[in-house]
């Protein structure tokens, strides 16, 4: 990188080195355009860019009030709305640092973060977030005011140390002469290499880590793949995802200030699809487990539909499949088969996107884990641009981009604007960027590990660059991709995204390194095997029920055989074919510790916690007794009993191990 480039970043692309700097430049830039929008009793209330900013300053002049300092920590919990958004901007004009926590986190899992952190403040969304705070607060010694947003259930609180939100907005409004003066200084000395937010990883393998991202990571990120996707200010976006999550930040702040686009927050997770629908965003990212679900209530909505139209459904997505993605990616397709697929927008395509919402998508991402092929390939079809990412909190989420027309299912793309990658001698995939982490706070060790002097991370994941196209495949967890007995290379991620692509498929997780043979725990999807089970009038009083039931079984069963076949197509693992599986008595769930927050697998913990299932998958065995402590959803601890039946699975006679294991 050439000098002139780097006394730019160090100045701040365009001389902005903050977040509030934006703020102060879109006021003045796009005043009048709409800057946040939320729906509340179902009715959608707008605030432009100048009407945020005099709210985001109003809530910072009374955080002064109430006696925020310099560096001091601000938790933020809550669902998506604008006033926890403009909570975080006026954090950091304070010259604070935002700390956004999961709402459906436990007390305990806060009261961790919460005393890392050494919050003084925080600001809650509702009276169950402020309970979960109160539960903790002997605890938490430097704590000392929370702020909460809706003001229901919350009048016969002790508000010695508990204020309401737009309270502290009129004391900063009173107090505007006596602390404006403070408020601008601050402001103003925000620096580039000022710290912007922390972010806790998900805790997959340990703690959870607080990852401190500078003004520089979140300005130069957002402005880097902003460009990459042309985005600009008439984009409007959905913010439902958890502010806690990195994607969520870079979005709905980081490239929402840089663009001066539109950020929709929706009533409530129930009217998600609905407030979807409504806005039709034209920028949108998901994990993979909302298409997937999204992709099942079509595929059950379907099935219930009449036999003229899933005929007709089936016929067209046949088609969309072998020339949408080509229509889509620019390439030649035949006259005849344009107009077929012009057909079948106007009858099915059209009406799908328009029921999910993605009418207007322009650009759209999943990220957070692969996505099944054969889900990708689905709303390619359908002419929605989806791409995949790939990235981490460490990296102010952007390591690689897919380029428009340069768009499959099995790699991630190119670098990222900005972004170098390396790949070790192991395998292991290295990046660095503007937008690498400062340190994890209080944690110099795992910086340590994590980042070398030069500023290359480890991302912990194994990947190659594909000759030819430049663009980087990733296998799998770098830790989980194992060996199996005969040599024959292990990675489990890539059964468990196929065996996920079946709508009766919730999670999977599958075992083999160091074994002869791989073994998988199987999730129903409760919606889809429950929707199945109404129409062929199978009664089932829960989870557990249905999951056992004979017919389920052996409909599992034909989807692992499905996958084997695909599996034995692949010559370096042909060996990961399940050989026996199980489907589980229950779901797997964070609150149990056996998924993150962002819904992660965590294998090691589900290993040691069904260790008694997993040695049944070995041994021989048709069935297994178990007894598993599960936690319901007030907190009380229970256990559920049930006899497992276990399955064989037909495979594909693989590809030779030596050949595997070149």
């Amino acid at each position: 990188m050439g000098g002139d480039n780097l006394a730019y970043m160090s100045e701040g692309a365009e001389g902005l080195r903050s977040i509030p700097a934006l703020l102060q430049r879109n006021a003045t830039r796009f005043g009048t355009r709409p800057a946040y929008r939320e729906k509340e009793f179902g009715i959608w209330q707008s605030w432009s860019w100048s009407e945020a900013e005099t709210e985001i300053e109003a809530f910072a002049l009374g955080l002064l009030n109430l006696g925020v300092e310099k560096g001091d920590h601000v938790a933020v919990i809550g669902r998506n709305r604008p006033t926890l958004y403009w909570s975080m901007v006026a954090a950091q004009m304070c010259g604070a640092v935002p700390v956004p926590l999961y709402q459906d986190a436990a007390a305990e899992e806060m009261e961790y973060a919460l005393q890392h952190c050494g919050a003084r403040f925080v600001i809650a969304a509702d009276q169950e977030q402020v309970d979960k705070v109160i539960d903790i607060q002997d605890d938490l010694h430097q704590f000392e005011h929370m702020i909460y947003v809706d003001p229901r259930g919350m009048r016969k609180y002790d508000h010695r140390r508990l204020h309401e939100y737009s309270h502290i907005q009129n004391q900063g409004r009173a107090a505007y002469d006596e602390f404006i003066g403070e408020l601008t200084a601050r402001r103003e000395s925000l620096g580039y290499d000022d710290t912007c937010v922390m972010l806790y990883t998900s805790g997959t393998t340990g703690k959870p880590k607080g990852v401190v991202l500078s003004n520089r990571n979140i300005i130069e990120t957002a402005k880097n793949s902003a460009e990459f996707d042309k985005l600009g200010p008439g984009e409007e976006v959905l913010a439902y995802l958890p502010m806690a999550w990195v994607g969520d930040f870079i979005f709905s702040i980081g490239q929402a200030y840089w663009t001066g686009f539109c950020v929709n927050c929706p009533e409530s997770a129930e009217t998600m699809m609905t407030d979807l629908r409504e806005i039709a965003p034209s920028y949108y990212f998901a994990p993979p487990r909302v298409f997937e679900t999204q992709l099942t209530q079509i595929m059950i909505r379907m099935e219930d539909a009449g036999a003229l139209k899933r005929k007709m459904f089936h016929h067209f997505m046949a088609h969309a499949r072998a020339v949408g993605p080509k229509i889509l990616d620019g390439k030649p397709v035949g006259l005849l088969d344009r107009l077929k697929y012009a057909l079948g927008s106007g009858l099915v395509y059209g009406p799908l996107k328009n029921t999910l919402g993605f009418s207007n998508v322009r650009v759209g991402y999943t990220a957070g884990e692969a996505i099944g092929p054969e889900i990708f390939d689905f709303y390619r079809a359908l002419g929605i641009n989806l791409k995949q990412l790939y990235g981490q909190t460490e990296a102010s989420v952007f390591i690689t981009q897919q380029p428009d027309n340069e768009v499959r299912p099995d790699t991630v793309g190119v670098p990222s604007p900005g972004v170098e990658i390396r790949i070790a001698e192991n395998g292991e995939v290295f990046y660095r960027s503007p937008g690498v982490f400062v340190e994890y706070y209080k944690n110099a060790d795992s910086t340590a590990d994590t980042k070398d002097p030069e500023g290359w991370v480890a991302t912990g994941d194994a990947g190659f660059f594909e000759e030819g196209t430049g663009h980087l495949r990733i296998i799998d967890r770098a830790k989980d991709v194992g060996k199996m007995a005969d040599g024959a290379l292990f990675a489990p991620k890539y059964v468990e995204n196929k065996l996920k692509f079946f709508p009766n498929i919730l999670e999977a997780v599958v075992f083999g390194a160091g074994k002869d043979r791989c073994t998988a725990f199987i999730n129903i999807d409760l919606t889809a095997v429950g929707n199945w089970a109404e129409r062929n009038n199978i009664a089932y009083a829960s989870y557990q029920e249905l999951a056992g039931h004979p017919q389920v079984l052996e409909t599992i069963r034909g989807h692992v055989e499905e996958v084997n076949a695909s599996v034995a197509e692949d010559e370096m693992l042909s060996g990961c074919q399940i050989h026996r599986f199980l489907v589980l008595h229950k779901e797997l769930d964070a609150d149990d510790g056996e998924l993150t927050r962002t819904r992660k697998v965590r294998r090691k913990i589900i290993a040691e916690k069904f260790h008694d299932l997993v040695t049944a998958l070995y041994d021989g065995s048709d069935s297994i007794y178990t007894e598993t402590e599960v936690t319901y959803e007030d907190g009380r601890k229970g256990k559920i009993r049930a006899t497992l039946a276990i399955m064989d699975a037909k495979t594909v006679p693989a590809a030779p191990p030596a050949m595997a294991a070149e």
